[in-house]
């Protein structure tokens, strides 16, 4: 297939490429500059320049090819409603673009979408107070509208060298403040998945999601929180302490939800549909294993 992808540079879109090209996939990756272009066509991708919220753009691109992987976001957490629109208006007209072609469309949402406290599965839905919630009813809805649409849910954690996500920021904290915290007893866990996990999940859905089906992107249901700040305390060689609810935000700042949360979460259903099985490296190995203590 030739496929659209979006977020074509990025730390997951990036592995999505190579697996395309890997699997006989042709790619049209779009690019936010001249760097990011110049790099898609070094790695054998086809580069289409533009911007997530050029929505017309978008569903030009879309109608082009034989399907689309839609990974990118604006991660700014200080506009992060905003953010999130921008995102609902371009599934709208990536959808829109596809309507009755049968061709697939592969979303991106967040396991954390689904609440906290008990293990989520793929029959979850999004809590309707998220404000990424939208984006992901539209993709699976398009599936009454000759869409083959599916949503893969990705975990807090998608780790691998060259991760900028919440693990380095937690690292990054740890340094300046000089210990490696968690919230209470740090027994609320966060499941993750290696980015080469994710990026094999991702072709697959492209090549074989039934229509409306979400998946679930999660290597590890849940590692708890005290494992991961042990973790970063021993790769730092700094003490490892619990903090308060009310202190997290002063320590976390912006991350404090997200360090607090309890997100178990299953994948059984995505791997009997899709057979996908995870093969890499698990969170705590991987940070132990490819340079997260690195300066």
């Amino acid at each position: 297939m030739r496929v659209f992808l979006t977020g074509a540079t990025g730390f997951i879109g990036s592995a999505i490429v190579r697996e395309l090209l890997a699997n006989g996939h042709q790619v049209l990756g779009l690019a936010r500059s001249d760097e990011a272009a110049s790099k898609l066509a070094k790695e054998g991708a086809e580069p289409l320049r533009g911007e997530l919220s050029d929505t017309s753009g978008l569903a030009a691109a879309a109608r082009a090819c034989d399907g689309v992987i839609h990974t990118a976001f604006i991660h700014d957490f200080s506009a992060y409603v905003a953010a999130a629109e921008t995102d609902r208006r371009a599934v709208e007209a990536l959808a829109s673009a596809l309507e009755g072609s049968g061709k697939p469309f592969v979303s991106t949402s967040g396991t954390a979408l689904l609440g906290p406290g008990q293990l989520r599965t793929e029959a979850d839905a999004p809590l309707p107070e998220s404000p990424r919630a939208a984006a992901e009813k539209l993709v699976l809805a398009s599936a009454g509208r000759g869409v083959r649409a599916s949503v893969v849910r990705l975990p807090p954690s998608v780790h691998g060298a060259g991760d900028h996500g919440f693990v380095p920021a937690l690292i990054a904290t740890a340094r300046r403040k000089g210990f490696a915290a968690f919230v209470g007893e740090g027994a609320n866990r966060w499941p993750s998945v290696h980015r080469l996990d994710a990026a094999r999940l991702f072709r697959l859905a492209l090549e074989k999601a039934a229509p409306g089906t979400p998946l679930h992107a999660t290597a590890e249901e849940g590692i708890p929180m005290r494992d991961i700040a042990g973790t970063l305390g021993e790769g730092l060689g700094i003490p490892v302490r619990g903090i308060t609810a009310d202190e997290a935000p002063a320590h976390f700042d912006w991350m404090a939800a997200f360090v607090a949360i309890d997100n178990p979460t299953s994948s059984a259903r995505t791997r009997d549909a899709m057979g996908w099985q995870p093969r890499e490296s698990g969170l705590l190995k991987d940070m132990r294993d490819s340079g997260y203590f690195t300066p």
